[in-house]
């Protein structure tokens, strides 16, 4: 019954252990500016402007699509 037991306190750690690797590996994504304003703009007007992504992460950012608010 105690080595059971201990088998199971064994596993559990060692999950938590990989499980605990693998979220420290995900992309993350850093934006210094998360938005911008505009002030006036009259209707019909075209206006751009440039965000810097920057990933911070342990594995690779992919962008799949971008949703203007």
């Amino acid at each position: 019954m105690v080595h059971k037991r201990l088998q199971l306190i064994l596993v559990m750690l060692i999950l938590t252990f990989l499980l605990s690797s693998l979220v420290m590996a995900l992309p993350k994504m850093y934006l210094p500016q998360e938005e911008f304003n505009f002030g006036f703009a009259p209707q019909n007007s075209k206006v751009a402007h440039v965000f810097w992504i920057k990933s911070v992460g342990d594995d690779s950012l992919i962008i799949i699509s971008v949703k203007p608010g």
